[in-house]
């Protein structure tokens, strides 16, 4: 586990990284220590990519990811993400990014940086979510097809902010997401989850 810059619970120098600036998330920190775990460790190996995955702002972090650092990270699954922080809630946003709205809105979006997405990605979105609106993860959708990039979408019909963590289906989030990474990172089949119970 690691406290990248721009996380709290430090000085504010290390704090205010972050500040107008949520494209970072502390990914230059993340990145040198995977490094160097490689480095000492050899059952450690970050050859064949790296994955990633969150919800929420964690999501956001996800996509960023692929679109800022896809030199390192080459595989995501994002959850209900806040893609664009135009359009998610004052409350939060306005924390990070201040007002009015500025240029680093546009820095961090998903939406706007679409086009700078590499490697492979899952979005995951439940249908009623009552924190992030679903239309943050169908606008990242529509910007990720005009941009001409592939990306695999599930919309998790009646379930809202939690899917897959604190809300069912669980164990079939789980699995989609296991299932992609074992898929992308490894290069190895998963089972074929259709045929499973079926004789």
């Amino acid at each position: 586990e690691i406290d990248g810059m721009g996380t709290m619970n430090r000085s504010k120098a290390f704090h205010d990284v972050a500040w107008k600036n949520l494209g970072d998330a502390g990914f230059p920190d993340r990145i040198a220590w995977h490094k160097a775990m490689a480095a000492r460790d050899p059952s450690y190996d970050i050859s064949g990519g790296v994955g990633i995955y969150g919800a929420s702002a964690g999501g956001q972090n996800a996509l960023n990811a692929l679109q800022f650092h896809p030199e390192f990270y080459t595989v995501a699954v994002a959850y209900n993400g806040c893609y664009d922080n135009r359009m998610d809630k004052l409350s939060w946003n306005e924390q990070w990014l201040g007002w009015p709205v500025d240029a680093s809105y546009s820095r961090a979006s998903g939406v706007d940086n679409a086009h700078r997405m590499q490697g492979k990605l899952l979005l995951i979105v439940g249908e009623q979510d009552e924190n992030v609106d679903p239309a943050s993860t169908y606008q990242v959708a529509d910007a990720l097809i005009r941009a001409g990039k592939d990306f695999d979408l599930l919309t998790v019909p009646g379930t809202g902010h939690g899917v897959g963590r604190s809300q069912e289906p669980v164990d079939y989030i789980q699995r989609r997401k296991f299932d992609f990474f074992v898929r992308h990172l490894r290069g190895l089949s998963t089972p074929d989850w259709n045929q499973q119970g079926t004789r």
